[in-house]
């Protein structure tokens, strides 16, 4: 199983995710959506595709662009298609 947490607040769980580049996936399906907004933010990789971005939002506290996700990776990377990792202090363990 693994699980994300931020400032104490299970956000993410599940026993289904992949692992890319040392990054824990989670299917979309395994995450608490009330703890997440839309953003604006885009990245690219080259072999992955164009990133999209989460805020997560717990007890008022807003983490800027904290998940992110590929809507339509590369061939390479069909495996994280709806599936969504974190970064900036969010702690994911499995």
């Amino acid at each position: 199983m693994a699980r994300a947490t931020w400032n104490g607040t299970v956000i993410a769980e599940g026993d289904e995710f992949e692992i890319v580049e040392g990054n824990v996936y989670f299917p979309r399906s395994a995450l608490d959506e009330g703890y997440f907004e839309e953003s604006d933010h885009h990245t690219t990789c080259g072999w992955k595709g164009v990133a999209s971005y989460l805020h997560v939002v717990v007890d008022g506290k807003r983490n800027e662009n904290a998940a992110w996700f590929y809507p339509t990776p590369k061939p390479n990377a069909s495996n994280i298609e709806g599936f969504v990792a974190f970064w900036k202090g969010v702690e994911v363990s499995r």
